[in-house]
């Protein structure tokens, strides 16, 4: 067993397969940014990649690279036709923002731990910090207590227990990589894009939601991305439960991502954005009347108070390979260019310096109405 993971995880020992799994992965949320993320990440290493997608004219369809499917993740018998032939199956669907948690997330899990079931293959779950509770906080490891305040992160809870579940009867493996707010040239919904700053807008204005001096846990999804393709990669290396913690751009002081934002909007732009407060006022006040107001209000603990999440096992398990890690100027620089903030390079613009690969070395160097951070 590999020297990073504890005695106390479940050892694989049930599930069998081929000597060579088939390099055939179903990406479940593939329209999303983390799925989406993934998706490219292990088609560009050479994986078949499978995607289901509600709503296409033909039953499938060969886009970028990828074999797209019509298909549902709440109706089983598409996600068990979708997943044949797969050794992996990426599980990076929810719905849209905060809407119907409590009805779709968890039969949509129960789907995809079905197909898992029938194909030997192993479940990869983008994780969050909202398993998390104030007892667990300011520093929770891979194994502490999951005793979390809210509705959303309850969910979260029971989704991994009936991961450990199956693991526990051997009907399938699991990887779970819990992150922070993700951000990137993919992510629309999240805390960045709607919170910060406004998509598809000129920065301004940055907007702060936390208190200073309170650190803060983000991921760059090209980073997570390369991650997860790295452990699905080396799958048959770790326990049959294997959760690993990212600690992505860790804000320390809960400025440096504003500050950043800053910087790369007065280096491409000539102008200084101002900070002004999140309006947390108008989610408290909406809140008893609007359904996602009241879920933003619960999540607010994240914002007042510090939860870091190191990548010290992560670490040790990939060893030399490393945990990628992309500056935080051109992380942030690309995700603005991304989402409509700034100009593309190619429209005249500065480019940054980046390595071959788009990335720095491993590391060893909108509004609130429709904030949804997921995955989280």
């Amino acid at each position: 067993m590999n020297t990073a993971f504890s005695t106390s995880y479940t050892p694989y020992s049930a599930v069998t397969g081929s000597s060579a799994p088939a390099r055939t992965v179903l990406v479940l949320g593939a329209t999303g940014g983390i799925g989406g993320a993934v998706a490219r990440s292990l088609r560009d290493a050479g994986w078949t990649v499978k995607a289901l997608r509600r709503g296409l004219e033909v039953p499938q369809v060969v886009r970028d690279g990828m074999q797209w499917l019509n298909g549902d993740a709440m109706q089983r018998d598409d996600v068990m036709a979708a997943a044949q032939g797969c050794s992996v199956i990426v599980h990076a669907v929810n719905p849209p923002g905060y809407r119907r948690w409590s009805e779709l997330v968890l039969p949509m899990l129960d789907n995809t731990l079905a197909a898992a079931t029938e194909q030997r293959a192993t479940v990869v779950l983008p994780g969050t910090v909202y398993n998390f509770g104030p007892d667990s906080l300011p520093r929770p490891h891979e194994l502490s207590p999951q005793q979390p305040v809210t509705r959303k992160g309850a969910i979260r809870v029971e989704m991994e227990r009936r991961l450990r579940q199956g693991v526990g009867q051997g009907a399938f493996r699991v990887i779970v990589l819990r992150a922070g707010d993700f951000f990137g040239p993919g992510a629309a919904n999240n805390w960045f894009s709607q919170g910060l700053v406004t998509a598809g807008q000129p920065v301004r204005k940055v907007q702060q939601p936390g208190r200073s001096g309170v650190g803060h846990q983000w991921a760059y999804l090209p980073d997570v991305a390369e991650t997860m393709k790295r452990l699905i990669e080396r799958r048959q290396e770790w326990p049959a439960f294997a959760p690993f913690h990212f600690e992505g751009h860790w804000d320390a002081d809960g400025r440096q991502m504003v500050d950043a934002i800053r910087r790369v909007v007065l280096r491409r732009t000539g102008e200084t954005p101002r900070i002004v407060a999140f309006p947390w006022w108008a989610v408290t006040l909406g809140s008893p009347l609007v359904p996602l107001f009241r879920e933003l209000a619960e999540m607010r603990y994240l914002w007042r108070v510090p939860l870091h999440m190191n990548s010290h096992r992560l670490t040790q398990a990939l060893g030399a390979q490393g945990v990628p890690h992309t500056d935080w100027d051109l992380a942030v620089e690309r995700t603005l260019v991304g989402i409509g903030c700034l100009p593309s390079a190619a429209d005249g613009a500065p480019a940054a310096n980046i390595t071959a690969n788009g990335m720095s070395p491993p590391a060893t160097a909108r509004k609130a109405a429709t904030i949804a951070h997921d995955p989280h």
